[in-house]
């Protein structure tokens, strides 16, 4: 694990974050680092679309999690 310097302001803003996401600050930090890498790395996909990336690398199966019967999964046709 390697430290990294940031402001006192975003240290401030990632701590508010973090508490209305219900996650430590480390995870906050991790999240919004990879959700930009994600961006820079596919700049035409919106949020949603990065998002369920991330969900597809986790293996996360969407539909069965949120209890939705005959729902498509979107990933296939992308």
């Amino acid at each position: 694990m390697g430290i990294v310097k940031i402001s006192d302001e975003l240290h401030e803003e990632i701590r508010k974050a973090s508490g209305a996401m219900s996650r430590s600050i480390n995870s906050q930090v991790e999240f919004w680092l990879k959700v930009g890498m994600l961006a820079e790395l596919h700049p035409n996909h919106n949020y949603q679309q990065l998002l369920q990336m991330l969900m597809q690398q986790a293996d996360v199966k969407i539909a069965g999690v949120a209890g939705v019967t005959g729902a498509t999964d979107e990933r296939r046709s992308a």
